[in-house]
């Protein structure tokens, strides 16, 4: 019994994270017999609020009580050990204070879900019933089959229950306390185990072997399955190799008698066991390949070491093509060579698929991958693989920087100016990027960015000194830089050159290609089908119920999609407003440029790569398996086909609609735009081929696209940086958006404008833009006001700015008028 009231010097109390938005740790109290056992950075049980059970991880044990509640028991420690450090507690109250959330939150995206516990309802026998007579036949039959279970879950309640409706079934027993309900918590995380066979070790030598063939004469099935067994592992191997055994599927498989394997089993000739095996599969030693760089690459390589002794990060600066991975492959090896932990970061899912396969060529089961297509087991694998120093090197996207690593040494971070780097929700919104180099300068690691684009601000703090700087300028082997060109599509359209939306110019190009074997990539940053459907007659178009926006039109499903909300409905045949037969679709997406080359070349193999063809686990492998086979003529895509893919046989990309990249109303239009249109055509030409890029425009004398394709970084980073330092925008100063949102239009308005009220008056009017409306002004049926700090670098307490402006949204919360709306701070915004 644990005594509630007496607190003693040897009384322990714990401040345990849970994964709730709520800004505070939470005190229990630990079991006397449980105190040796209690250590930071490990899993505990906890009961919070009425009836939820929850996993919290231990942030630090002391022995003073809590003052304003009586501190609850914690129900269970789920770990001998700590499963994060020290460092990592230190990263998660970093994230809360820098982007003003809550530790609880980035707990919550921290852990992999097969580390939380879940609870599941059970219904057990009350132990102290004792008033049978109150009970129906039903019920007396069913408490008889509870007790030889000892628990039921609902689930399994079905079972026994059949048609009979459960809830009032389960209530009736509980209100004559027959019954009693409870949460059983179990882990999630499951090792992935694999059943086996192996003979019993009184038959490994040769003489016993024959001997049990010869006495299985008479048992002419028996002895085919003995005999199967020593096909797969022979007489003379059997010593050493009968104790690994082989899988119970291998020896089925040859088409042994069931019935026959299964009576060596009860004779306890033969045993099954189960082994826990990886779930990435493994590669043996032969099998893994060296790498040998380049004059080229080995003095950037060599530059790259020298940087980083004198600075903790550097940014490579390599044109696409350049063989940056092989770079870093040599970098990884020396780490790895000096005793350290490596994490490469890549920022989509899309990049590992290519990357990973080269990767593990060299670096084999020493490597793990992290990232979000895989199950919860398979994360949990990688996360207790990295704990107990399975995997020295680990590859992943943006939450891989939370693995626990306890002696990391090297940080890649891989085309660091995406935006894929950047999580928008739910909180914490951080950015993988600038999260690692804190983490970095933590524990005294070494972080390399590499880029052909690099984001102006860390290329600004290249060129100021405070990052290393290392280029390469020049393409792998000999490979050239593509010839990228400017399609005048106004011109075209007045000539009636254009085919479903396709110029003569890059309708020429795809034919030749086509003619030549060579494969080419259509650029289109935008799926579906068409942007919307429009009524020729009464002007009506197809919009979101829920969202401030059109609905996409996808044509293959039949359906409009709402891509903020999801929201879907079938495709009108008439005008849902006037009755008109006459809708058309507007615009162009991916699935439309799809159709169109079907009916342009027939004969051409062609496949889409976006967010709807790609939403399987593997279906991003199958997809670049089919390019890099060549079985594919045309890759049709979104920006997905721009992200680091390397295919030999591409020579074409052709891009669609880079005027609406170029003219999007954003501060940032501009850099997106280049680095989009410059890593796309970097996707063109390899090895001996020249590529070719052929861009359609409206636009053609704007300076944006000159600079595209005369692969002018430097000069589309020096007319930027002149027009950010001009309106104080980032790297000068540094930016955070409050958006608050609400089903009601007025009250959003009201809170987002005392907000800004509030705001200006400690920090000026000049600091704060807005209350506006979001450039999507409704989503999900909630309202979108948007507030915007701009605050200078190096004039201003940062941290302490940050504290006012998370204490000014507290109060609102707290207020009864404002407290339904909800405030959402975004820090840095990409």
């Amino acid at each position: 019994m644990h005594d509630d009231n007496v607190y003693t010097e040897e009384t322990l109390f714990l401040d345990v994270i849970l994964p709730v938005p709520i800004p505070q740790a939470f005190t229990y109290r630990v079991p006397r017999d449980l105190n040796e056992l209690v250590v930071v950075g490990a899993r505990v049980i906890v009961s919070f609020g009425k009836n939820r059970v929850m996993t919290g991880l231990i942030s630090s044990i002391h022995n003073k009580a809590p003052q304003n509640y009586k501190a609850k028991y914690i129900d269970e420690i789920l770990d001998e050990s700590p499963i994060i450090s020290s460092h990592q507690l230190w990263l998660f109250q970093w994230m809360a204070d820098y982007y003003l959330c809550n530790v609880g939150e980035v707990m919550n995206i921290a852990l992999p879900s097969g580390l939380k516990v879940s609870s599941q309802s059970r219904i057990q026998i009350n132990p102290t019933f004792d008033s049978p007579e109150l009970l129906s036949a039903e019920e007396v039959e069913f408490l008889n089959t509870l007790e030889k279970n000892d628990s039921l879950s609902y689930d399994e309640l079905k079972k026994f229950l059949g048609d009979i409706d459960i809830a009032k079934f389960v209530k009736s027993l509980i209100s004559k306390h027959a019954v009693i309900l409870y949460d059983a918590v179990k882990e999630k995380y499951s090792p992935k185990k694999l059943k086996k066979v192996r003979l019993k070790r009184v038959y490994e030598g040769q003489e016993e072997i024959l001997n049990l063939i010869e006495s299985l004469e008479k048992s002419s099935k028996q002895q085919e399955v003995i005999m199967t067994y020593v096909q797969l592992i022979p007489f003379h191997e059997l010593h050493e190799k009968n104790q690994v055994g082989i899988t119970k599927k291998d020896l089925l498989d040859l088409g042994v008698s069931p019935s026959s394997y299964k009576t060596l089993i009860e004779k306890g000739i033969l045993e099954e066991y189960e082994l826990t095996v990886s779930r990435f599969g493994e590669i043996r030693k032969d099998e893994l390949q060296g790498i040998h760089l380049s004059d080229v690459q080995e003095r950037v390589s060599n530059e790259l070491l020298e940087k980083l002794g004198e600075t903790n990060t550097v940014l490579l600066h390599g044109v696409t093509g350049s063989g940056k991975t092989e770079i870093y492959i040599d970098l990884i090896k020396k780490a790895l060579d000096n005793g350290v932990q490596v994490l490469m970061l890549l920022p989509e899912i899309a990049l590992t698929t290519q990357i990973v396969n080269r990767l593990r060529k060299v670096f084999g089961d020493a490597m793990g991958v992290y990232h979000s297509k895989f199950s919860d087991n398979e994360r949990v694998e990688v996360w207790k693989g990295v704990l107990e120093d399975r995997y020295s090197f680990v590859v992943g996207v943006r939450s891989a920087v939370f693995l626990p690593f306890e002696n990391l040494g090297l940080i890649i971070i891989d085309e660091e100016h995406e935006s894929s780097y950047k999580q928008y929700d739910p909180a914490p919104r951080y950015h993988a990027r600038d999260t690692a180099i804190m983490l970095a300068h933590k524990v005294g690691a070494k972080v390399i960015l590499g880029s052909a684009t690099p984001s102006i601000e860390s290329y600004y703090q290249a060129k100021e000194g405070k990052y290393g700087l290392v280029n390469l300028s020049e393409r792998f082997g000999d490979a050239q830089l593509p010839k990228v060109e400017l399609a005048n599509i106004r011109e075209e359209k007045a000539r009636q050159k254009i085919k479903s939306d396709f110029g003569s110019t890059l309708q020429a190009a795809i034919s030749q290609n086509i003619e030549k074997h060579e494969q080419t990539i259509i650029f289109q940053n935008r799926r579906g089908y068409a942007p919307y459907l429009n009524c020729e007659e009464c002007n009506w178009i197809g919009s979101c119920h829920q969202c401030s926006v059109s609905l996409t039109y996808h044509y293959k499903e039949h359906l409009l999609i709402c891509h903020y909300c999801g929201h879907k409905e079938k495709t009108p045949h008439l005008c849902p407003t006037c009755g008109s037969g006459k809708i058309k679709s507007v615009g162009i997406g991916t699935e439309k440029i799809e159709d169109d080359l079907n009916v342009l070349y027939p004969e051409a193999k062609i496949i889409r790569m976006d967010l709807d063809t790609t939403r399987s686990k593997n279906a991003y492998q199958q997809i670049i398996g089919e390019v890099e086979s060549g079985g594919v003529d045309i890759l049709v895509g979104t920006q997905m086909v721009s992200k680091g893919l390397d295919f030999d046989k591409v020579s074409l990309v052709g891009v669609f609609d880079a005027d609406r990249m170029i003219y999007f109303p954003d501060f940032r239009s501009g850099e997106r735009a280049f680095q989009m249109l410059t890593q796309v055509s970097g996707r063109a030409g390899r090895k001996e081929k020249p590529g070719r890029v052929i861009i359609q425009t409206n636009s053609p004398t704007h300076p944006l696209l000159k600079m595209v394709i005369d692969n002018d970084y430097h000069g589309f980073y020096d007319k930027e940086i002149i027009e950010r330092e001009r309106y104080n925008y980032p790297p000068f100063s540094r930016l955070i958006r409050v958006t608050t949102k609400h089903v009601d239009k007025t009250l959003s308005h009201a809170a987002a404008g005392t907000l800004a009220q509030r705001l200006a008056s400690k920090l000026s009017k000049e600091r704060i833009l807005g209350p506006e409306k979001a450039l999507v002004e409704r989503v999900r049926n909630q309202y979108i006001f948007e507030v915007w700090i701009k605050l200078e670098k190096n004039k201003l307490n940062i941290a302490a700015t940050k504290a006012f402006i998370r204490e000014q949204i507290t109060e609102m919360s707290a207020d009864k008028k404002y407290k339904s709306v909800r405030f959402v701070p975004d820090v840095d915004v990409v």
